[in-house]
């Protein structure tokens, strides 16, 4: 269930995507993973920056969190992510081996580019996953997060849109 800690950690996540800007062409996504109360890591999408596809806010912030916490296996971990994780976070959160996801706007608040699949929700792989004790939980303050992405109506140029 979605508290007041979540809700701060959210809106830390929130201003840290804001520091990409606050343009929807800005790819302002951030991410923050936190263990017992403490802050592992923090990080941006940063796939234009880098030329590296896999260079997502949530990528980001497992790459400096194994390091910060001395180990890859970051159970008990939260990922607090400001949109729902795209496949390859959702699945690097399962090897991460986090325990809670949480993220602000979901595949329904905001224009299809943000997702690689027209039926398959990335949700379907926290379903599927062998693993039993991962939490997952949508819509921690929703409106602010969809705020900083292009909406589902949203007329978005082609080649503006990275999933085509």
């Amino acid at each position: 269930m979605i508290d007041d800690n979540d809700r701060a950690w959210m809106r830390e996540a929130i201003n840290l995507a804001k520091t990409k800007g606050t343009a929807p062409q800005d790819t302002p996504i951030a991410a923050i993973i936190v263990l017992n109360g403490r802050e592992l890591s923090r990080a941006v999408n940063e796939t234009e920056e880098t030329c590296d596809a896999t260079a997502h806010a949530e990528m980001m912030a497992f790459r400096g969190a194994g390091p910060a916490h001395g180990d890859m296996d970051l159970r008990g971990a939260t990922l607090y992510s400001t949109l729902q994780p795209c496949g390859m976070c959702t699945m690097a959160s399962i090897w991460a081996k986090v325990g809670r996801i949480v993220y602000g706007a979901g595949r329904g608040d905001v224009h299809q580019m943000y997702f690689e699949d027209r039926h398959l929700d990335t949700m379907d792989f926290i379903k599927d996953a062998f693993r039993n004790d991962l939490v997952l939980e949508g819509g921690c303050l929703r409106a602010e997060c969809a705020a900083l992405y292009f909406a589902p109506g949203d007329e978005v140029p082609v080649d503006e849109q990275g999933n085509l």
